[in-house]
């Protein structure tokens, strides 16, 4: 039978802004950009200084979907130092070396009993805001290493956990949009791609969900409206996760990016010309709550 181009199914897009709760400029900026602009979506950092701030700023906007940004790396623990004494500092922070993090949660023997204490401890946080757990992702995306995921799953029915978020660019949309740096994501590629292979089919087995590609790995902290406008039509799957680190500079406040452009990628999610042509090429915004409405 024929299909006219009208009866086409929609493309999906969610369009996510990390580090909710991290300080009031990035709260302020998500909220106006979920307001004003294209942003459906946002990731919850409980143990950001501007948690509080978040919570009560979710409750007021109910269109906006709030995951869980776990955080094992560059922040906070919920749990006090001497209960995850290998995870982090006597201050209790974590490490603010990643890729060393990484590696670390893998081969020391001792951070293996205390990382699923720490991940039921922020997703229990979450549960107490009394807001529904839209997805899950990860601060520095310490939720995509093996032994981290192979934990978060173990909590996906008792947290009614239904996606997570596996970080996959396409490599050539990528490049159109910003030729720079070709050595290091085409290094990203392959390293993201199989991590992505381990995790797509522990999810699978869960019953959870993940978008086909999410964009935002390549050139985070500078996804401005320039970049999206490059991208976008160069998008070739069809269910789709953008997100950026939107921030309203705010004086005596640490910055959640080192390129200084939060207030740039604020802008971008409220510009028309970003909003017309993802309607042009065929994208309908949704989030992981609409989505999980449509799965089950």
């Amino acid at each position: 039978m024929h299909h006219s181009k009208s009866e086409k199914p929609h493309r999906r897009l969610v369009i996510n802004g990390d580090d909710f709760g991290f300080s009031s400029g990035v709260n302020h900026a998500i909220i106006e950009a979920h307001q004003k602009g294209i942003l459906t979506s946002t990731s919850l950092m409980v143990t950001g200084d501007a948690v509080e701030e978040a919570i009560a700023l979710a409750k007021a906007n109910p269109t906006l979907a709030v995951g869980l940004h776990l955080v094992l790396a560059c922040g906070r623990s919920v749990l006090p130092p001497e209960t995850i004494p290998h995870l982090v500092n006597a201050e209790g922070y974590f490490s603010a070396q990643p890729e060393k993090t990484g590696i670390y949660y893998h081969l020391n023997s001792a951070a293996h009993p205390e990382l699923p204490l720490e991940i039921w401890a922020q997703l229990e946080k979450f549960r107490q805001t009394g807001l529904p757990l839209s997805h899950v992702d990860g601060h520095v995306h310490m939720h995509f290493q093996p032994i981290v995921l192979h934990h978060l799953v173990q909590f996906a029915e008792e947290f009614n956990i239904r996606f997570i978020r596996l970080p996959w660019e396409e490599l050539l949309a990528a490049l159109h949009a910003d030729r720079a740096d070709f050595f290091t994501k085409l290094m990203m590629t392959l390293v993201y791609g199989g991590l992505r292979f381990y995790g797509k089919r522990l999810l699978t087995s869960r019953g959870i969900q993940s978008s086909d590609r999410v964009f935002g790995v390549f050139h985070s902290g500078r996804m401005t409206e320039d970049y999206l406008l490059k991208l976008i039509p160069r998008i070739r799957a069809n269910f789709v996760e953008i997100y950026s680190h939107p921030a309203i500079a705010i004086a005596g406040e640490p910055a959640n990016e080192a390129f200084g452009l939060g207030q740039a990628e604020r802008d971008a999610l409220i510009s028309d010309r970003v909003r017309a042509l993802i309607a042009q090429q065929g994208f309908r915004l949704t989030n992981y709550h609409q989505l999980g409405a449509v799965f089950h």
